[in-house]
């Protein structure tokens, strides 16, 4: 007797959503690492750093919500969430990129495109404690998590999100070829 989920989700299909709402909770776990090692360590960060914080809630937004929109549509639902976060994760990883290579190596994050963005979105007024930036792009970089630098952790996330992503769409043309 099939269960009530197998009504509604086709198991292929379901595994999309499964990836989906993986690709959430990791990124969200990520997001609360860097909150606890920013307000209960004292790791302050800079522009690049709150940059690729938005990125990551942008990401567990899409994944959370994309997993959701699976259930009704869901050939649809996981190729365009899969879509997006393949963009943000490609977004993702050039921010962490230029972080390390070029901002980490300057005194100052100001009048950087993060810094401008970030003035023009205003979104430390909106909610300090999660986008207030607190350190220059040389201080951020001598920050470490487990003796790597926070924005190759970061980098690193947003490579799995696009490989998970990469791994969506290719479920999704396949169980729709069959």
């Amino acid at each position: 007797m099939p269960s009530p989920r197998s009504l509604f989700i086709d198991r292929r299909e379901s595994g999309s959503a499964s990836v989906l709402v993986a690709i959430g909770l990791v990124s969200l776990s990520a997001l609360l690492i860097a909150l606890v090692s920013q307000h209960g360590f004292g790791i302050e960060p800079c522009a690049w750093c709150v940059m690729q914080r938005v990125v990551v809630i942008a990401i567990i937004v899409v994944a959370l919500v994309g997993a959701l929109i699976a259930r009704g549509l869901p050939r649809f639902g996981p190729i365009v969430a899969a879509l997006l976060l393949l963009a943000l994760s490609i977004c993702g990883v050039l921010a962490a990129w230029y972080q390390h290579t070029v901002a980490a190596k300057t005194l100052s994050c100001a009048f950087t495109w993060a810094d401008r963005t970030l003035m023009a979105w205003q979104l430390d007024a909106i909610w300090p404690s999660m986008f207030r930036v607190g350190a220059t792009c040389a201080d951020a970089a001598s920050a470490r998590l487990a003796g790597l630098a926070f924005e190759v952790w970061s980098g690193a996330l947003f490579v799995i999100v696009a490989v998970a992503a990469l791994a969506v769409i290719v479920r999704v043309v396949r169980s729709a070829r069959h």
